[in-house]
């Protein structure tokens, strides 16, 4: 794996950060534990180290199996597991947890799609949304070799056209909005960020602030 491939997890952390500190506020109507899942999200988002990013996988692993068939867990125990990739120096290992971590994130797109997937909410957010954007944000992240980044891409659009998507929590909004802008940026396509930018500006989104300070460094 590339040796730039970890500062690719340190993005999809600060990116997923944003989103549920903002979202998950809220009472959710799963079985599972909330506090357990801050818990683990934390370390997931904000670790210090490899002990923090280890724990995290452990312990949505540990979750998912109290609820084996819980897509949102096995999106958050997916992308932690394919976060594992960045604390060892073995091509092997690393190749084996991000293959690991991927299927992961496959199934519970495969379990959101369902009929009881698609009605679940997590707060004010669809879980089917949160699974796609998670599971964007882990595709979007990992090296190109490994070819997710035409899915992590199909499934942020299919999020912004989300006929739920509107109705969604504007914290988590204003999350895909800036993750799609920072996308448009990547791929030179400065129009369409600005649109994005704006609507979270134009929504007072809790982003407001970053984009607008996104917004003012892309040329006129």
């Amino acid at each position: 794996m590339k040796t730039t491939s970890k500062l690719h997890f340190v993005r999809l952390a600060v990116i997923t950060s944003t989103l549920t500190t903002l979202l998950c506020s809220a009472n959710t109507a799963s079985a599972f534990s909330e506090p357990d899942f801050q818990t683990n999200f934390k370390k997931f988002t904000q670790a210090q180290g490899d002990t923090d990013t280890e724990q995290s996988a452990a312990g949505f692993q540990e979750m998912l199996k109290a609820e084996p068939t819980n897509p949102l867990l096995m999106a958050y125990a997916g992308a932690a597991t394919t976060k594992l990739a960045t604390t060892t120096m073995f091509p092997w290992k690393k190749m084996s947890y991000s293959e690991e971590g991927l299927a992961m994130l496959d199934k519970a797109l495969q379990l959101s799609s369902g009929t009881n997937g698609a009605a679940a909410m997590h707060g004010a957010v669809p879980a089917v949304l949160e699974v796609k954007f998670v599971a964007a944000n882990t595709f979007l992240a990992v090296p190109g070799f490994m070819n997710r980044s035409s899915q992590g891409q199909k499934l942020l659009n299919e999020i912004l056209q989300h006929p739920q998507f509107s109705s969604a929590a504007i914290g988590f909004r204003g999350a895909v909005w800036m993750r799609a802008a920072n996308l448009a940026i990547d791929q030179k396509h400065p129009e369409l960020a600005k649109t994005y930018l704006s609507a979270i500006i134009q929504a007072n989104a809790p982003q407001a602030a970053s984009a607008n300070h996104l917004l003012k460094g892309i040329p006129s």
